[in-house]
């Protein structure tokens, strides 16, 4: 018999993968960012969390290439005086690390209520779709208004400042989750008439166990799709709240409190400090949908794949 390794290199998910050059530089991509994303702390010319490294004077000194450049800072300065490729590290970082826990927080939340809507159906379903669907109907920039008042007037500024990537998480996560429970109820009702779940049923075993070790597994090709999809949603929901002032504080950089930061500065001639954050957002986003892209058509069950 052929190993998963030997079936895996058969197949046509790799093969698919190997003949297409957008899945393949998106992917490359992709794992630039993260490997960049995780060395911030070593490989950034500045730690910008560091108050001593940081003086005011060097404040909106543009890229090296141009007139007043510093090579000791090749993408200039932001206005606070920190070197805006150590900014740019620490943001990504900071922007992956939230579009990463928001994600696994809807996955999580949403799985679980898709699951037991799927499978037991009746009652359950409709109590359950109706809450997911109360929950669309609350805009996430609502419930972040809501949750950043409520506990600035708790805890004080400076407690939500250093919060303020978990609250984040939380806010994203609980805003999107009804997208994982509508596509998991879809796999799940299609799967537990199946054969395989009535011979579970047969043998005795348990409901949460023929859902969890034998439906569930069948019905997650779908959500590699969404999740990478959404992880691209997620860092674009907290620049849209770190643009609007609801998200990160200035002080810790992510790609959207950046852009925002400079945005004042933008038409004074000091575009590099929301430009070159934009740019990173935008790329970063495209290679993310490009592959989600690429996923959504080989998992097509619906596709010819001769």
């Amino acid at each position: 018999m052929k190993s998963s390794l030997q079936k895996f290199k058969e197949s046509y998910f790799l093969y698919s993968f190997r003949h297409d050059r957008v899945a393949m530089a998106s992917f490359i991509a992709i794992i630039i960012f993260i490997i960049l994303a995780i060395t911030a702390p070593w490989i950034a010319p500045m730690d910008p969390y560091d108050a001593n490294n940081i003086d005011i004077m060097n404040s909106e000194i543009p890229p090296s290439w141009n007139e007043g450049g510093e090579k000791s800072f090749p993408l200039g300065t932001d206005n606070m005086g920190r070197d805006m490729l150590s900014t740019m590290l620490y943001g990504l970082r900071t922007s992956i690390m939230i579009g990463i826990g928001a994600v696994s927080l809807q996955a999580f939340i949403g799985i679980f209520m898709g699951l037991s809507a799927g499978y037991f159906g009746g009652k359950t379903d409709a109590i359950l779709m109706r809450i997911a669907d109360i929950q669309f109907s609350f805009p996430y920039l609502m419930l972040a208004i809501l949750v950043g008042a409520i506990f600035q007037i708790i805890f004080g500024i400076g407690r939500y400042e250093q919060l303020a990537v978990p609250l984040l998480i939380l806010i994203i996560g609980f805003a999107e989750w009804p997208m994982y429970a509508r596509t998991i109820r879809a796999s799940v009702m299609r799967e537990k008439n199946k054969e395989y779940v009535e011979a579970a049923k047969v043998i005795g075993l348990s409901n949460p166990v023929i859902m969890v070790r034998h439906v569930l597994p069948n019905s997650l090709t779908s959500l590699m799709v969404i999740s990478t999809i959404q992880i691209a949603n997620a860092v674009m929901s907290e620049a849209a709240l770190s643009f609007l002032g609801l998200g990160m504080p200035v002080t810790m950089p992510s790609l959207g409190s950046l852009i925002r930061s400079g945005f004042d500065y933008i038409f004074s001639g000091s575009w590099w400090i929301t430009i070159f954050p934009g740019i990173l957002l935008i790329l970063f986003v495209l290679a993310i949908n490009l592959l989600g892209d690429w996923l959504r058509d080989v998992l097509n069950p619906k596709l010819y794949k001769g």
